[in-house]
């Protein structure tokens, strides 16, 4: 069955654009040129999900969703906001009015259709899980799902889950952060994995199809990794295919992770969880972080305007307090936290 969408933009040559994207991705598709008009669609039609503007006049993208969430019966329906907004405030404000997702603009169409396309991949599987017996039973499965869903999001790592055709059906919020980055990792517009160069492709579909065949003789042991070089000259990208399903999986489901892994990634909430983990005073954090950017001890007084003993005597403490003894194992300790507790 196709889905249908309502778009709702203000900018009519670029809500005419998105719309012919859509309907040639086969998405039957209306629009609407603010809230008010999106909300008269909405009560003569239901639709599968909605592609939305924040700033509008007459009526927000955010008081849209206010009303929409405010409704029984359009309370899970899939929201994405299309935004030029791109600040931690502004994401947060969403978040907590209850979007769902978010895309910049300028609008990138590729990542749209796979963003659409792996949303309502989502609901689907949400809709088809086997019935609850009871009221109290449903919403322990739906909290237990959106609880999984948020747990993926705090991870430091790109989570890409995918099914046996090797296409994307569901990432986390650190994936969609190494997408918008574009750099040795991005998405094709039938919604599959590639590298910056053919050859890294080929190795990512290797690695894949490897973790693919183990789970159609029903193994879920064993990896495959394989770096992805990048052309901003930085470090590549570590990427590890693990299988995930048991036995032949049906279309759609997820048989395969991929985590990927930017070695050049600096998450100050694992600086912040390490220091409160070892009582690190400030002083020791920011000698801590000085290192994992590489800086030498003479270039860390340099730039903090401290004698070369005062360094010393910090870095003491620091190998004291972490229970390390060199600069590499310090070094690692800030790096291997996996988890991002920031909400973005």
């Amino acid at each position: 069955m196709t889905a249908s969408i309502l778009c709702v933009e203000d900018e009519a040559d670029l809500r005419s654009d998105i719309v012919e994207e859509l309907v040639a991705a086969g998405y039957e598709v209306d629009e609407a040129g603010n809230g008010l008009e999106a909300l008269e669609h909405l009560k003569k039609q239901r639709y599968d999900l909605v592609l939305c503007d924040i700033t509008m006049p007459r009526m927000s993208g955010l008081e849209l969703l206010a009303h929409v969430r405010k409704q029984a019966e359009l309370a899970d329906l899939p929201f994405i906001f299309l935004t030029a907004l791109a600040g931690r405030r502004d994401i947060i404000a969403g978040k907590e009015a209850g979007v769902d997702d978010y895309l910049t603009k300028p609008i990138d169409f590729d990542l749209m259709l796979i963003t659409i396309a792996a949303r309502l991949d989502q609901v689907r599987r949400i809709k088809g899980a086997k019935p609850a017996e009871d009221e109290g039973e449903s919403q322990s499965l739906r909290a237990a799902l959106l609880g999984a869903d948020e747990a993926l999001n705090r991870i430091a790592v790109g989570v890409f889950l995918l099914d046996s055709d090797r296409k994307v059906i569901s990432r986390n919020r650190r994936a969609d952060e190494l997408l918008d980055e574009a750099d040795g990792i991005s998405l094709s517009r039938e919604g599959l994995l590639r590298g910056e160069k053919p050859q890294q492709t080929q190795a990512l579909r290797d690695i894949v199809d490897i973790a693919i065949a183990r789970v159609a003789e029903g193994n879920r042991q064993g990896s495959e990794a394989v770096g992805l070089t990048r052309d901003s000259g930085k470090r590549p990208l570590i990427a590890v295919a693990c299988p995930l399903g048991k036995g032949p999986a049906a279309p759609g489901e997820p048989v395969v992770g991929l985590f990927v892994t930017d070695p050049e990634w600096r998450s100050s909430d694992a600086a912040s969880a390490v220091a409160q983990l070892y009582g690190l005073s400030p002083a020791e954090t920011r000698l801590a972080l000085a290192l994992v950017r590489g800086l030498r001890l003479d270039e860390v007084a340099d730039e903090f305007g401290l004698s070369r003993n005062t360094v010393s005597y910090t870095l003491k403490n620091l190998f004291r307090k972490t229970e390390t003894d060199r600069q590499a194992d310090l070094i690692s300790l800030f790096l291997s936290n996996p988890v991002s507790l920031e909400r973005s």
